[in-house]
């Protein structure tokens, strides 16, 4: 089997990390995990390390994704606290210039949701830039119907890298779809897709990697530890 990237997720709502589950963003309530005390980005970011030494973390900022606020201020403590750390930051993208304002402030890379999008522009602009290789798309989905303007499933439009992001099972430990990530793997003509949503165990994690998949977004298994340093390290 080849190697799949595993990314640990941190959701973040007023300053502190929340527990993500079914995508019902008003019910999460702060985090609770065998890796750190408290939910406060930083302790939840130095837990996850000291599990593991993640090269990437994936931080959806609620808020922001929401309209409500952002949490800039924490995601730039966590840049300066682990500087070798590289973020894909989830904002709710959606207008050019707010992308390009962010690129140059070089957090890490810059999630555009489709749920987010009001048509394929924000995407097309940025790929013609010189920001192409740090955007990642992801193609949010609730349950069988896709969010966000059906042109951004035309592959054509893909960047490098694609997170197949099934809102409904975050959290749930349902499983991933596998059917949904299938589909996506087949159009993506050797981009790396990236599976969101659902993640049990090491079981999953392999069968994920038979799949093809480069990589998998991870929260709940990482933090009450059905997925251990142990299965982390076998996959390194």
């Amino acid at each position: 089997m080849g190697l799949l990237q595993i990314i640990p997720v941190i959701d973040l709502r007023q300053d502190d990390v929340v527990h993500a589950r079914l995508g019902e963003r008003a019910r999460y309530r702060p985090l609770q995990s065998i890796l750190c005390e408290g939910s406060a980005p930083a302790a939840v970011v130095d837990g996850l390390l000291r599990l593991y030494p993640f090269a990437t973390v994936y931080a959806a900022d609620l808020d922001a994704i929401e309209g409500t606020g952002d949490n800039a201020a924490a995601l730039g403590e966590l840049r300066r606290r682990f500087p070798d750390l590289h973020l894909w930051v989830d904002a709710g993208f959606g207008d050019l210039d707010r992308c390009r304002d962010w690129l140059a402030g070089d957090l890490g890379g810059l999630v555009l949701g489709s749920e987010a999008q009001a048509s394929p522009a924000t995407l097309e602009a940025l790929s013609a830039t010189g920001f192409a290789d740090r955007v990642i798309l992801s193609l949010d989905f609730r349950g069988d119907r896709f969010v966000g303007p059906a042109e951004l499933l035309e592959p054509a439009l893909w960047p490098d890298r694609v997170i197949a992001m099934t809102l409904a099972r975050v959290g749930s430990g349902q499983g991933p779809d596998l059917d949904r990530l299938t589909q996506i793997l087949a159009a993506a003509d050797g981009r790396r897709v990236y599976a969101a949503g659902g993640v049990r165990d090491a079981g999953d994690l392999d069968r994920l990697t038979r799949l093809g998949a480069a990589g998998v977004l991870v929260a709940s298994a990482l933090h009450d530890g059905r997925i251990g340093a142990a299965e982390l390290a076998r996959r390194a």
